[in-house]
């Protein structure tokens, strides 16, 4: 039983971000331009902050990589972080520590404070260094890998955003006659990632409104996935449903407070003769369904349909707003203003790309899982015998 997965490594001003991927299979052509068209798809929106300025993330493919075919070994990734020449003192290996730009003012909703007590730090960058989305450019690095395994089977991923704050465009979608696909090329359009690029302004005014006042806006964003073979995950063991496979992933995201599959919520409140997708059967395409509710997953197991998976992120913790949140110094137990960090005023357009990167990681997961070999070749063959068997069903 095949089995990819990867660790990564790296703070956000240390000198570099690394991954390594482990299970992954020879022979599947890798681009390190797609990789880094990938990267540069993370670094855009509006609302961003300082530091996409600074960085151009370009990944470095150190290992598992041959001519541009995989050899089944581990693959190593790295992306050096060009801000780490400013950080050099602060961030150093080794040497005396020091107390420059040292935090000792915990931020609400960060993992500043309960990273401080856990691992005993008195100085919370140690904890903010490595918390820091910064952290999601290896996720995508590894999930653009992973996607060209995918697309050489004909799985395609994309995303879009549903809402910035209080502005959505979920009337404007469930009107819509565009497939997912066209909704995707739409939003890669979009200054906001919405697939609706002429309603650009309404949320960059909306944007603006937040930097003004020192706020931050979270947001919901729609990820999804076309082409995935009936049979992915499974219903035998808790720890094997796709779903809850997804939805751990989705929510490791920084920020990331709620997730959907299919309609979600929206079914709790309807009868079960309205949530279901009944089944019918054609001898051309063999069974298939009409509507969509469950999100392409029954049971734990994908069923045919687009993997359809809808992500609530909440407002970025960092306020620059004069009044900050309260907080506690954690070395005087006296009161204060939370510590303030280069931060973004939303970054819901970038999350639904890190989205992306964890779907394809997973789905790329299940197919060897699944389908399991070393060599990408003779899965391959393997994927299509059973697509015949599924369509003779």
């Amino acid at each position: 039983m095949g089995t990819i997965r990867f660790l990564n490594a790296g703070e956000s001003h240390g000198p570099a971000l690394t991954a390594i991927i482990e299970g992954f299979p020879s022979n599947v052509k890798i681009s390190s331009d797609y990789i880094n068209r990938e990267l540069a798809r993370r670094q855009k929106g509006y609302g961003r902050g300082g530091r996409m300025k600074i960085e151009k993330d370009k990944a470095e493919i150190l290992s598992g990589v041959r001519f541009g075919y995989t050899l089944g070994s581990p693959i190593t990734l790295m992306i050096r972080n060009k801000d780490w020449e400013n950080w050099t003192d602060i961030m150093a290996i080794e040497g005396e520590p020091t107390d420059k730009r040292e935090i000792t003012n915990p931020r609400p909703g960060h993992a500043d404070l309960v990273g401080g007590i856990k691992y005993g730090f008195s100085d919370l960058r140690n904890v903010l260094e490595r918390a820091s989305a910064r952290e999601t450019t290896t996720r995508v690095a590894v999930g653009a890998v992973c996607k060209q395994l995918l697309e050489d089977i004909g799985i395609k991923i994309g995303s879009f955003v549903v809402s910035i704050g209080e502005l959505s465009v979920k009337d404007l979608l469930e009107s819509s006659n565009l497939s997912l696909e066209e909704l995707s090329e739409r939003a890669e359009e979009s200054e906001v990632r919405i697939p609706f690029p002429e309603e650009d302004e309404k949320f960059k005014k909306l944007i603006d409104f937040a930097k003004e006042g020192g706020e931050s806006l979270g947001g919901v964003f729609e990820v999804f996935a076309t082409g995935v073979p009936v049979g992915l995950g499974s219903y035998v063991q808790w720890d094997r449903r796709l779903d809850g496979r997804i939805a751990q992933a989705m929510m490791s995201i920084q920020a990331m407070k709620g997730i959907e599959i299919g309609e979600g919520f929206k079914l709790a409140e309807k009868f079960g003769s309205q949530a279901h997708d009944e089944i019918f059967y054609d001898k051309e395409k063999g069974f298939y369904h009409k509507t969509n509710r469950a999100g392409g997953i029954e049971g734990g197991v994908t069923n045919g349909e687009p993997i359809l998976v809808r992500v609530a992120m909440k407002p970025i913790p960092t306020l620059m707003r004069k009044k900050s949140l309260q907080s506690v110094n954690i070395k005087t137990k006296e009161p204060f203003d939370a510590a303030k960090e280069r931060s973004d005023v939303t970054a819901v357009p970038a999350a639904a790309v890190v989205g992306e990167a964890m779907l394809a990681i997973v789905l790329a997961n299940a197919i060897v899982e699944k389908f399991g070999n070393d060599n990408w070749i003779e899965i391959k063959k393997r994927i299509q015998e059973y697509k015949e068997y599924v369509k003779n069903y």
